[in-house]
Parts: structure tokens; sequence; C-alpha cells
């Protein structure tokens, strides 16, 4: 019995999984939940975040030896290679096809796997990760990092992005091979009377007819929030109110220059949120998503707060901002601060035109994850069938 294999149709191999929370983790969660409802027998590969019970999903969570990540917390990294415990685990595991949604220690766990059993792996570019690197380590290092990156999806039988833009960022990293758009979808799809947006922002202690803006996120410079933190020093004589949602290396950084701005009494910070329907009361309540960075590929967060009927403002230019046609389904901004300071101050003036736009953009940006696992189950059968695999089946 010892020595006896499991099985999984699908293993999932990802850098960040919940209880660390950001755009890459509410995907794996979305996909591991929809693929086990629909093909069953998923199995999650992450680091191993110390504490973490995975013992109540319904599916498979083998993590592996774990270190913080230096400056950007409570993000973790492992070291899959070396840990006795989970090489034996994954070595008893046989899979059907195997999707690796970051090019690091998981993703070469996911390459090691699937040459030595045989199958087809995914990989799926989600971040900038020159961006990343450069803020630490010099050109030079940085360089090989990319190069070492780009070797990791070469490798892999199939290449996906979150949308249209982000191929283009590949392509600037070297990338020469076949890439296809897969979209992301949103788990906050859902018909929503009027009375609900009423009682969220009285949950959140917003006053009624107060214009109420929000970010959702990590805390860390990359995503531009000191951009919004200028833009709203601006609006000395306009009334409005800020929430910034989420934790990161940057958010004392961000507090002390709200506080240097005078802006302590119309920008709140809340600190992390946990669970998906107390961050819906915050797009719920809010009138405009502010989202102006120049980092995200794609900008899952933007499709969550659409879901809500609440447009965003987005950096001109952005590769996460592709999906934004302006004034008709969102809002964008030059990386300038009176630019975007004269932008919010007219939007906070004309709250139904806002209304207006965010309505268009519940139609035109939202799909349902369920949606796209669907779409993300046909494309892996198209895969396996044509390395002569059986495909997987779905469940009645």
């Amino acid at each position: 019995m010892g020595n006896s294999k499991s099985f999984s149709n699908v293993g999932l191999f990802c850098e960040v999984f919940p209880p660390v929370w950001d755009g890459v983790a509410v995907c794996m969660l979305n996909y591991a939940d929809w693929l086990q409802k629909k093909v069953g027998d998923v199995t999650v590969v992450t680091p191993r975040v110390p504490g973490t019970d995975y013992g109540a999903l319904d599916y498979q969570v083998l993590d592996y030896l774990s270190f913080p990540v230096p400056t950007r917390r409570p993000y973790v990294t492992g070291l899959a290679g070396i840990d006795p415990a989970f090489h034996a685990k994954i070595k008893k595991t046989q899979f059907r096809i195997l999707h690796a949604h970051a090019p690091f220690s998981a993703g070469h766990a996911a390459l090691r796997v699937a040459r030595r059993q045989g199958i087809p792996l995914v990989a799926t570019f989600h971040s900038k990760f020159r961006d990343d690197f450069s803020k630490v380590l010099p050109k030079p290092i940085v360089d090989r990092v990319i190069a070492s990156i780009v070797r990791f999806f070469e490798q892999a039988d199939l290449v996906w992005v979150p949308q249209e833009s982000a191929i283009e960022v590949l392509r600037e990293y070297g990338y020469k091979g076949h890439v296809e758009v897969m979209q992301n979808g949103t788990d906050l799809v859902a018909d929503r009377p009027e009375t609900f947006f009423d009682e969220a922002r009285q949950r959140l202690g917003v006053a009624p007819g107060e214009f109420v803006m929000l970010f959702v996120g990590q805390h860390v410079w990359q995503k531009n929030p000191q951009l919004t933190i200028e833009a709203l020093s601006r609006l000395e004589d306009v009334p409005f109110r800020m929430f910034f949602v989420g934790t990161g290396y940057a958010a004392e950084g961000m507090k002390a220059m709200v506080h240097k701005k005078g802006l302590d009494s119309k920008v709140t910070f809340v600190g992390p949120v946990a669970g998906r329907e107390k961050i819906v009361d915050y797009y719920a309540a809010a009138d405009l998503f502010v989202f102006p960075s120049l980092y995200d590929t794609a900008g899952l967060v933007v499709q969550e707060a659409a879901a809500l009927g609440t447009p965003s403002v987005m950096a001109r230019g952005a590769t996460a901002a592709t999906s934004i046609t302006e004034g008709e389904n969102g809002f964008l901004t030059d990386n300038d601060p009176d630019k975007m300071a004269q932008l919010l101050r007219e939007l906070i003036q004309d709250p139904e035109r806002v209304h207006r736009v965010g309505t268009r953009a519940s139609k035109t940006l939202v799909r349902s994850w369920e949606d796209c696992l669907e779409e993300v189950i046909d494309r892996y059968n198209v895969l396996l069938k044509s390395r002569g695999l059986k495909p997987l089946d779905r469940l009645a």
C-alpha cells in the first residue's frame, strides 16, 4: 500500500495561494474551485504558508518548504526540489494535465513532473516580472532572471496570457513562441437589488450622496498609488472619500504621504479584507475605482469593480488598460497628478456620468469564472487530444 499511486486530473502549480491574497491568488482559488466542480480530482501545489490548514477544501493542496520573500511580505517562495516530504507525495501522484501560474519554484516543479510523467504543461504569464526584479537587483542579474523566465515558457506546451496586451510584454522579454489569450473571470457576478448598494454604504459608514473612490490591491509602489495620492491632494476644495484596501511593503509610506498631504480626514486605509463578501461591500459602496497601475498585465480588480457597476480610472497606455474604451466603460488619465486631479474633479461633479459608464462597464468587462473555466477545460482537452491522451471528463 505504501507505494500506491494517487490520481489527479489537473495539477495547478502556483507561487501564491490563500491565505496570501492578490489577483493571482484569486485566479488560483477560482481555477481550483471550478475545476473541482466540473472535472474533480484537482491538486494545488504551492509554497507552504506556516499555520495554514487546507483540510476544509474539496481538493488536495500539496505545499512545500518555503521562506518569506524579502521586502514583500506576506509573500513566500519555496524550494520544492529539496523538500523530501513534498517530493515523496508528488512522486506518488499521477496527473493528467498540469497548469503552472508562475515561472519560479512552483513552475519548475510542474515542469519536472510533466517531463517525468509525459503529460502536457500549460503556463500562464501573469505579471511584469522585470519591474519587480529591477527594484532590488542590478540590471545584469535582472537580464539573467528574465532569460530564465523565457526559457521556462519555451518549455511549456501552451502559453497563455490574461489579455492581448500582455503578449507584447512577453515578446519584449524575448519569448518568440505561440501565445494564446485566456481571460480571467470574476466570482462577484450577481444581480443585486438597488437596496444592496445603499446598505453596503451604510455598513461602511458612508453618508448619503458622499462620493466614494476605492483602490483594492497590494500596497506596492509598482501599482502607482503615489499618483493617486498626489492627485487627491489637489482636490482640497472637493468633498470625497477614498478607501485603500489591502496591504504591502509600501503601506506605511503611503500612509505617511497621505498624512503629509493633509488627507487624513478623506482617506482611509482599511488594511487586508478577509472574505469575498466583505470586499463586495467596498466595490458596491464605491462610485469610482482608481487603478492607475503601470505594472499589472491585467486588472482582475477592475473586472471585480465592474461586476458591481463601478467604473475604473486607469493609466493611459498601461498594459492592463487596453480593455477600457475611454468614456464608454471606464476612464483614462495621463501619468500626471494635475491631469488626474482634473479628471477626478470632473467625475466627482458629474456622478450621473460615472454611473452610466459603470453600467456599461458591467456589460462589457465582466465574465464569470464558471464561463471561463468551461473554456479552460475545452482548451485542456484540445491539448490532451493533440498528444494522444485521454481528455478530461466533465462530472454529471
